[in-house]
């Protein structure tokens, strides 16, 4: 597709071919002409209005809409085996609802903001704060939900009014593939182009001067992108993950706990950012957890062999690297239960299967309690006192989430008030994640900014403040020399007053 801008550029380029990528792959010149396309175009259009925000949000709704059984089936090919279930509901229709949110939210969000105080109306002076797009959005998007997480920060995007470029992940690269052809009919390259290819393609991606870039997957490869950035200033979005601790308080119903937290480990075979990576069990109740987690996984999976609805590990590394994970804790001494029916073979390294596989006697130098485990994989950990619990999150990166079973007490008021994670949910699974209007995001090592909803629009936007003074005179005048007559004066007078007011208050705490 060739796009040809009108109009000089900001770096004196009268109009701009910007060819699509080729099958085979694409040069850091095609890649640099697709993004002075989209700038060059963007430059030339203005901001865009509600409605053409919202044809776009249409198209691209429908782009995945209409091509979900595409999708589904190439991300199940990338995998090996991938429900349908698991991919229309988790990269489907999550991402429609979202996209329907921004729909009805959308003429909202763009309105002008008023936060000045009141008074300074009376004085005559207006000001406002207007969001604005920011110009071209890059988005790199991760294997583990190579659909929904190139849509729905597309799709905060594009509701803020920007071109949006999408870098999907190497190791999917059927869907890669078919993300390119949905979008590829329903948008021309200087609104939204899907670029594929390795690390190299990546990288060469996120030296583009973007005017945001959004990046999903690992801290590991955050320093690589954050690296590469460097030399633009690219302002980032970062949603990495971490180890999320899931606490079973001493009150808490152990079968509901038990069954809640194997279904969450279970979904897409536990490679999800989400995911809760090790569990803390009251001390005097570990024996009768493991037996409820073991019991509850048998009869909702009784054989994971051959079984349909269980997705697979995504390449043969991922599948040796959460093997690894599981003998080293085996040679240091732990102990090793699996979910096996007569028949299961396991682990299955040809259709790269691993059973659901609990992992106790856990001690903090073991690989699965220092990597993101991203398997089926569940170590127990044992407490006696909450404080034991916090102390050992805190002594580590800040995880993207954290899950209570239980009861709403005062050791779960704690835990939330004296841990610093992502998000946190109770009694569930990434609700904090999933409520639509909640912000999403990590801290620390887990992440940085946020996204979904409002806040997704307002990250890709950049919330501009307007202020109009009155004709008839200026308080910011007043301060440029010569100075009136008594303004030293009035100005310690209001100092001291304000001071004097700060000192009754301290006194009264």
């Amino acid at each position: 597709m060739s796009v040809e801008v009108p109009g000089e550029s900001v770096r004196g380029v009268a109009s701009v071919s910007a060819p699509a990528p080729p099958a085979d792959g694409i040069t850091v010149e095609q890649m640099r002409a697709l993004h002075e396309a989209q700038l060059q175009s963007f430059l030339h259009d203005g901001p865009p209005d509600a409605d053409t925000r919202l044809d776009r949000l249409d198209r691209l709704a429908t782009a995945v809409s209409q091509n979900a059984e595409d999708l589904a089936a190439a991300m199940s090919a990338d995998f090996g085996n991938r429900p349908a279930a698991g991919a229309f509901g988790l990269e489907v229709l999550l991402q429609l609802e979202e996209i329907r949110m921004a729909r009805r939210q959308l003429r909202k969000w763009m309105r002008p903001r008023r936060p000045q105080p009141r008074y300074m109306r009376a004085l005559g002076i207006d000001a406002w704060v207007e969001p604005t797009p920011l110009g071209v959005v890059g988005v790199i998007a991760p294997w583990n939900f190579p659909l929904g997480l190139a849509v729905q920060p597309a799709a905060s995007a594009i509701a803020a009014g920007n071109r949006v470029m999408i870098k999907p992940s190497e190791l999917t690269p059927r869907t890669a593939e078919a993300i390119g052809t949905a979008l590829s009919g329903y948008f021309p390259a200087e609104e939204i182009t899907v670029i594929t290819g390795g690390p190299e393609v990546g990288a060469a991606f996120s030296a583009l001067p973007f005017d945001h870039l959004f990046f999903t997957g690992s801290a590991a490869v955050a320093k690589h992108v954050q690296r590469a950035t460097a030399d633009n200033l690219t302002p980032l979005t970062f949603e990495l993950g971490g180890k999320n601790p899931t606490v079973v308080a001493s009150d808490a119903t152990l079968p509901h706990a038990a069954s809640r937290i194997i279904k969450a480990r279970m979904i897409n075979s536990g490679q999800i950012c989400l995911s809760p990576d090790y569990v803390f069990v009251p001390t005097s109740q570990h024996e009768q957890f493991v037996k409820a987690l073991l019991d509850t996984a048998s009869a909702k999976l009784p054989s994971f062999g051959e079984h349909p609805d269980v997705c697979t590990i995504i390449n043969n590394d991922h599948y040796r690297r959460v093997m690894g994970l599981v003998d080293d804790a085996r040679r240091r001494g732990a102990t090793v239960h699996q979910l096996l029916s007569p028949g299961d073979i396991a682990p299955a390294p040809a259709t790269r299967r691993i059973p659901l596989t609990v992992i106790t006697g856990v001690t903090p130098d073991m690989a699965v309690m220092n990597e993101e485990i991203f398997g089926p994989i569940l170590p127990i950990l044992t407490y006696t006192d909450v404080q034991e619990v916090i102390d050992f999150v805190n002594a580590r990166p800040c995880p993207l989430g954290a899950y209570w079973f239980g009861p709403d007490s005062a050791d779960f008021r704690t835990f939330v008030k004296h841990t610093r994670t992502g998000g946190v949910t109770r009694n569930d699974f990434a609700l904090h994640a999933a409520v639509p209007g909640l912000p999403f995001g990590g801290v620390g090592q887990s992440g940085s900014g946020y996204y979904h909803g409002r806040f997704g629009f307002d990250t890709f936007s950049h919330l501009r403040a307007v202020a109009v003074s009155p004709r008839s005179y200026s308080a910011i005048s007043a301060l440029s020399p010569p100075f009136r007559p008594g303004l030293t004066g009035g100005l310690r007078l209001a100092n001291r007053l304000w001071g004097a007011s700060v000192a009754r208050r301290l006194r009264r705490t």
